[in-house]
């Protein structure tokens, strides 16, 4: 096996790749990149009408997608949703697990609907999605990249509430390291990256709750999207191609070690 020098090139061209919760924030930007560098990239999430206006921003710059409607709560949505990307699109090499949900609750005030509600988004959608994309590339003996979006939660929870997005997102780093573990002879690899505070719907309503919780950052500022790129783009690249089952933990110096 030979490798060009550098070995960093992030074409994507000829590739397919799913991103869930495309609909906004995070995964609005990492489908727009993954699109940008040559991937043809299926835009789920359940608000369908802003897919595909971020469908029409893809296509004007040059890029492939389409929208499909998809509830991550919902298992037989789930399981149908590789089949139909695929039939549109060619089958999926690239998944990003990026839809979630924050809490906003203590422990003991959650209700089990929202207990229910945040691990079937944040562990169960992104662990059946995961299989169904890595079985089909199984079937076709073609290696794909997936990529988990954790949180920094998951190694830092200061108890001001959302403690079971502190689990669920821990939760998401192990099943990332015992799935790489289980897929790496198929050379599917797995990884994840874990995002501090960064500018999303999500964080704007943390912020509503909260105040302004960068006075207590060491660089008193939130993350944005677009310093995530590159990490997004090696985990998908072909220059990650020995890397899997670890993390990167993208948060600004926000929490401690």
């Amino acid at each position: 096996m030979s490798f060009p020098l550098p070995n960093n090139t992030s074409d994507l061209s000829g590739q397919t790749a799913i991103v869930t919760g495309a609909s906004s924030g995070l995964g609005y930007r990492f489908a727009k990149v993954l699109a940008a560098c040559g991937a043809k990239v299926a835009l789920t999430a359940r608000r369908v009408d802003k897919l595909e206006a971020l469908k029409a921003e893809i296509e004007a710059d040059g890029g492939v997608a389409e929208a499909f409607a998809l509830d991550v709560q919902d298992a037989e949505q789930l399981k149908a949703i590789v089949p139909a990307v695929e039939a549109k699109l060619g089958p999926v090499t690239i998944l990003v697990n990026n839809a979630g949900i924050p809490d906003a609750q203590r422990a003991t005030k959650m209700s089990v609907q929202l207990i229910d509600a945040v691990l079937d988004t944040n562990v169960r959608a992104p662990y059946i999605l995961s299989c169904e994309v890595a079985r089909r590339l199984i079937e076709l003996k073609t290696p794909g990249r997936i990529v988990n979006i954790a949180s920094a939660a998951a190694f830092n929870y200061r108890g001001q509430g959302a403690a079971l997005y502190s689990v669920s997102k821990g939760a998401v780093i192990r099943m990332t390291e015992a799935l790489a573990v289980e897929w790496a002879q198929f050379h599917i690899n797995v990884n994840a990256i874990a995002p501090g505070a960064f500018a999303s719907e999500m964080m704007d309503g943390m912020l509503e709750r909260m105040g302004d919780i960068t006075k207590g950052f060491p660089r008193k500022r939130l993350g944005q999207p677009e310093q995530m790129d590159s990490t997004l783009l090696f985990f998908c690249s072909p220059a990650s191609e020995a890397v899997t089952g670890t993390y990167i933990r993208i948060d600004d110096g926000q929490h401690p070690r």
